[in-house]
Formats: structure tokens, C-alpha cells, sequence
């Protein structure tokens, strides 16, 4: 009998939105956003956004606690975050591997 590939959960938290959700490990935080109901961009996002693909950088959040848990940031996030914190990401270049706490739009 073959067996079964284990599902693996994982909390992604919300802070603005007092949203939380579980997603399994290694999922999109951008998408997984995107099915909370969780509004990721300001007005410029929402008319700019280049739906995922990691070109426009609208999708910027802050990792208030798990950043451990999230994927390195890729080539692409280097480039539009170089002038950011280290723990700002963009969700559509971020995999989630463990519990996190993010706020969306951040300041700055």
C-alpha cells in the first residue's frame, strides 16, 4: 500500500487585518493573502500590480515575527528591497515554512 504525502499546516497571521489562516508549508504568501481576503496593495498597487511575477514590488509587507520561517529572499527582492529592511518582503516572491506574523502596507 503506498502512503499518503503527510500535510504539513502552518499559521500565517495578519496583524492589521486580526486575520489568521493555515496554509500548508511552502505556500505563496501572496496568494495565500489573496484568499484570506487580505488586501495587499495601496491605490498605486491596485492599478500598477504586475499580479505576482515579482516586477512591480506593490506587494511589500513587513514580517513582524517568523522571518525563519520564510523562504531567502530571491534576486528579485534583493533589487526592490535593497533600500528596505531585512524584513520586508514582497508576498508574491515568499514561501511560508512555519508559523508567521505579518502587517501588510507598511510605512516607510
Amino acid at each position: 500500500m503506498a502512503s499518503k504525502a503527510e500535510f504539513v499546516a502552518t499559521n500565517i497571521k495578519f496583524v492589521n487585518e486580526n486575520k489568521e489562516m493555515v496554509a500548508a508549508n511552502g505556500a505563496n504568501l501572496r496568494l495565500k493573502a489573496m484568499e484570506a481576503g487580505v488586501d495587499l496593495y495601496t491605490l498605486k498597487g491596485k492599478l500598477f500590480n504586475c499580479g505576482g511575477y515579482g516586477q512591480c514590488g506593490t506587494c511589500i509587507v513587513e514580517i513582524v515575527e517568523g522571518m525563519e520561517n520564510l523562504s531567502p529572499r530571491t534576486p528579485v527582492e534583493e533589487r526592490k528591497l535593497r533600500r528596505k529592511p531585512e524584513n520586508y518582503r514582497l508576498a508574491c516572491q515568499t514561501l511560508v515554512n512555519g508559523p508567521v506574523c505579518v502587517k501588510t502596507k507598511p510605512k516607510g
